[in-house]
C-alpha cells in the first residue's frame, strides 16, 4: 500500500527523472487519492495519450529500480487477453498499471476534474477525471476492492449518475464480457445505492447487439 504522502513524494521523485515535461490521467484509487476519497492505494494506475510520454515515464520508474512483471493473477483472463491492457511495474510492494490511451477498450473524455503538478526537474503532469468516471473506470478494471471503492465515492458523492456511467461503457463496448461485468457490478452496488431498471434494460438490449 501506499499512502497520500508517499505517493506525493514519488511523483516528484520520477519528476527529477524524466526527460521532459510529461502528462497523464490518473485514474483508480491514484484519482480517489488526488481527490480525497480514500487515503491509500495498492497500484497507481496512469493512461498516456503520448506513447512517447509513456516511454519517457517508464524510463524514469525503471532508473528507481521498478522492474516490468506479467499481469498473472492481477485482471480476469478477458482483460489479460487484450490488446490495450496495461503494462505493469513493481519495486517491492509499489505497484505502476500503465495504460496507453485506452483502458482496455474504453477511451477516457478530454475533460477532466483536477490537475495536479508535480515539480522536479521537470513537470509531471496528472490529470483526474470526474467521479462518475472513475467509477466507469473501476467497473471495466474490475480489480479486488473496486467495488469496494466504488460504493466509497457513491456514500460520498450523493447524486451519482448510473445511467451516465453504463451509457459510457456501452457506447464503447465491443466485447460482451464488458457488458456482462457492467450489470454484475450494478447488481451488487443496487444493494446499497438505487439503480433503476431501466438501466438494467439499456443493458440487456445493447448485449443482445453484440
Amino acid at each position: 500500500m501506499i499512502n497520500i504522502e508517499d505517493q506525493k513524494s514519488l511523483f516528484e521523485l520520477i519528476a527529477n527523472y524524466i526527460k521532459k515535461e510529461i502528462s497523464c490521467y490518473a485514474i483508480g484509487g491514484t484519482a480517489m487519492m488526488l481527490l480525497g476519497y480514500k487515503n491509500a492505494t495498492k497500484d497507481i494506475d496512469l493512461v498516456f495519450h503520448s506513447e512517447e510520454d509513456m516511454d519517457i515515464f517508464i524510463g524514469a520508474i525503471k532508473e528507481l529500480g521498478y522492474k516490468e512483471r506479467a499481469l498473472f493473477g492481477i485482471y480476469s483472463d478477458e482483460r489479460s487477453q487484450d490488446k490495450n491492457k496495461p503494462r505493469m511495474f513493481t519495486r517491492g510492494d509499489e505497484r505502476f498499471d500503465l495504460f496507453l490511451k485506452n483502458v482496455f477498450s474504453l477511451e477516457l473524455p478530454k475533460e477532466y476534474a483536477g490537475r495536479f503538478d508535480f515539480i522536479g526537474k521537470k513537470n509531471l503532469i496528472l490529470f483526474t477525471p470526474d467521479p462518475e468516471w472513475i467509477i466507469t473506470l473501476k467497473i471495466i478494471t474490475n480489480r479486488d476492492r473496486d467495488i469496494d471503492d466504488i460504493l466509497s465515492i457513491a456514500k460520498i458523492e450523493k447524486n451519482i449518475d448510473w445511467k451516465r456511467i453504463s451509457e459510457n461503457i456501452i457506447k464503447q463496448a465491443k466485447d460482451r464480457w464488458l457488458l456482462l461485468d457492467l450489470e454484475k457490478s450494478l447488481q451488487i452496488i443496487k444493494k446499497e445505492h438505487l439503480i433503476k431498471k431501466e438501466v438494467f434494460d439499456m443493458i440487456y438490449s445493447a448485449y443482445d447487439k453484440i
